[in-house]
């Protein structure tokens, strides 16, 4: 039987495991869908919505739907990137270098009392948009956390148990 305490060599990485998991791809397939309907209703029925809006609020329409398309390229980027690794195209380090590229910031929507005057499609996406943006940022956090801030890896509760292991040879020798 090997000592639990000895090395960490064999241990799995949640964060190395996770751009290949199901909840990633579903993730990920969320992500696609969004862009695509976003494209869809802005080149649709959003440029119909767009021309009966009064004039302050067009110029809201224009700046949140720049925001929304904004937001969603940076999401897809940082989405295509962690398939790319999924994938084995690349390493989980080299998409941590190239996702500095990438800014899951970007582009926050203005103040809701002008948002909620928007066409309801529209809100709806920017809503949707913001949740996913969310939840990427949180994936991306997890993802890219550096080991040495995680914590050490293995079982916490090694050190109080060679202590006792000590503790007990002693008594005995």
């Amino acid at each position: 039987m090997s000592d639990p305490s000895a090395g960490d060599t064999g241990l799995v990485q949640f964060s190395e495991r996770l751009a290949g998991s199901s909840a990633f791809t579903a993730l990920f397939r969320e992500g696609m869908d969004l862009v695509e309907a976003t494209a869809a209703y802005l080149d649709g029925d959003g440029r119909t919505d767009a021309r009966t809006l009064e004039r302050s609020v067009s110029l809201t329409y224009a700046t949140e739907s720049m925001r929304l398309t904004t937001r969603l390229m940076q999401l897809a980027s940082w989405l295509l990137l962690h398939r790319a690794v999924k994938e084995g195209e690349m390493t989980l380090a080299q998409a941590n270098r190239e996702k500095t590229r990438v800014k899951l910031t970007a582009a926050d929507p203005g103040p809701q009392d002008m948002v909620g005057k928007l066409p309801g499609p529209l809100q709806d996406l920017i809503a949707r948009s913001m949740n996913l943006q969310v939840r990427v940022r949180r994936l991306d956090t997890t993802i890219h956390t550096p080991a040495a801030e995680r914590g050490p890896a293995g079982n916490p509760l090694m050190p109080q148990l060679n202590r006792l292991k000590e503790a007990f040879e002693r008594q005995i020798g």
